[in-house]
């Protein structure tokens, strides 16, 4: 949709196979995802009733009420005046969503207490946001190099990013923020939850 010719410094599907395949390509991922999760053989010792809640968890992230809706008003809102609430609906759909469902799906299917899950999701959803607000930086001032696709795209096409909005350095104020409240969110977890603890100050200093 943003017609980006390379992503991590490889030629995007539809610039090498073309746009209908494309689209055909992300609509079997999409739809191989449920069936692997009811495939009777890989999810045999799975609660009948986790794969449901995690099918349905998915569906919702991924659909009309979550990415889709984020996809589509981030599309609808380029070149509009800068609009504080558009953005955080836009953000917190196409991107934050499709991050904390995929802690919540792990976390169902292993049986997770619901204090465990709930602590989660307000990492997923911390990491989320933080992770966009980086990739709109990244967009900025970041090179071609690093990331692995162009740059400066964002701003041709009046996208509305928090840099945008507020600026480079209260954008990357907010992502640091959100990357430390998303670690304490993790403060009842002990060593086995250091890779999530890495994975946010990544989010907020990688340069790719």
């Amino acid at each position: 949709m943003d017609n980006d010719d390379f992503r991590r410094g490889i030629p995007t599907s539809h610039k090498v196979y073309g746009e209908a395949v494309a689209i055909l390509a992300g609509d079997a991922l999409l739809t191989e995802a449920f069936r692997l999760m009811t495939d009777r053989g890989a999810m045999r010792d799975v609660p009948p009733e986790r794969l449901l809640d995690v099918a349905r968890e998915i569906a919702e992230a991924a659909g009309f009420s979550g990415m889709i809706a984020g996809q589509a008003v981030d599309i609808a809102s380029e070149g509009i005046p800068p609009d504080g609430e558009t953005l955080d609906f836009i953000h917190s759909r196409k991107t934050e969503r499709m991050i904390t469902v995929s802690l919540r799906a792990g976390a169902i299917l292993a049986g997770a207490e619901a204090g465990a899950l709930e602590a989660l999701t307000g990492y997923g959803r911390r990491i989320g946001l933080a992770f966009q607000i980086s990739d709109d930086i990244l967009n900025v001032e970041g090179t071609a190099e690093a990331l692995g696709k162009g740059t400066g795209s964002d701003a041709a096409r009046k996208k509305l990013t928090y840099p945008a909005l507020y600026g480079l350095e209260s954008s990357k104020e907010k992502a640091r923020a959100l990357a430390g409240e998303a670690v304490r969110c993790l403060d009842r977890f002990g060593d086995e939850a250091q890779p999530l603890r890495a994975l946010a100050t990544y989010i907020v200093e990688r340069n790719n």
